[in-house]
């Protein structure tokens, strides 16, 4: 009975008020967090094949399992990205609490950001929108690789980009991601009062400066990435679909022919 009063109500029997919203609110939180340094940690990883694609292979392989077992187990990757799935939906869930969830709602936030003319009221209506946009790009991106973890690698992933021609969805996914990620790492740190110092104005201006410049990084990152990728696909256009093999062993090979 007390859960159906406080249900209609917001406050228990007691008349305190339900502790349920401030839970959510961390939840939400931790989660984001967990998601924000996972998109960083991803994004490093992804950016490998700036160095060369044998390394990329490398690190590929690595998250396979390859130093402990004797070959790559693919499944790996399936069962690591299966559980940042499960994070990102909680994480979506949560935040559609606080979108707006009518017109009237919506035309209020407006002309409340209209009059107010303030930064963090204008990200958080950025951070909606692409939280919106990578519910679906996000979810896409996660599904493709959950089911098809063993094409991750120099050419599987070029591939992907350039003969199944998805270079303009990760370009969307990338704005999308560094846009969302940013602003939400940065409206954590400002909630939670994390780096705040002595003085919480001074302290706001410069992680919103670090802010930027971190998203500006990232999203540098992320387009020259991009284009290696469209680059490495283009030139592996004619033998799309075709396992990376690396220097080592092709050179191996080569030098096995020649000796016989």
């Amino acid at each position: 009975m007390s859960d159906l009063l406080e249900g209609f109500l917001g406050t228990s029997v007691e008349g305190k008020k339900s502790r349920v919203p401030a839970k959510l609110d961390y939840v939400q939180s931790a989660t984001g967090l967990f998601l924000g340094l996972f998109m960083w940690g991803h994004m490093f990883f992804v950016s490998t094949i700036l160095i060369s694609k044998d390394f990329m292979y490398t690190i590929t392989k690595m998250f396979e399992g390859s130093m402990f077992f004797s070959e790559p187990k693919p499944w790996i990757v399936s069962a690591i990205v299966l559980f940042v799935f499960a994070i990102f939906i909680v994480h979506a869930m949560l935040g559609m609490r606080k979108l707006p969830n009518n017109f009237r709602q919506y035309q209020a936030y407006k002309t409340h950001m209209g009059m107010m003319k303030h930064d963090d009221t204008t990200m958080w209506f950025t951070q909606a929108f692409t939280g919106f946009a990578m519910f679906f790009l996000g979810s896409a991106h996660l599904f493709t690789m959950a089911v098809k973890a063993d094409e991750i690698g120099p050419y599987g992933s070029a591939d992907r980009m350039y003969s199944d021609f998805m270079w303009p969805f990760y370009l969307l996914l990338l704005l999308a991601v560094e846009f969302h990620g940013g602003i939400g790492l940065y409206r954590l740190c400002v909630k939670w009062g994390w780096f705040e110092g002595e003085h919480a104005k001074e302290s706001r201006k410069n992680l919103k400066k670090a802010k930027w410049a971190i998203t500006v990084f990232f999203l540098a990152l992320g387009l020259l990435t991009l284009a290696a990728y469209v680059k490495i696909g283009y030139e592996h256009r004619d033998n799309a679909g075709e396992a990376y093999k690396p220097t080592a062993q092709v050179e191996a090979r080569y030098d096995v022919k020649v000796r016989a």
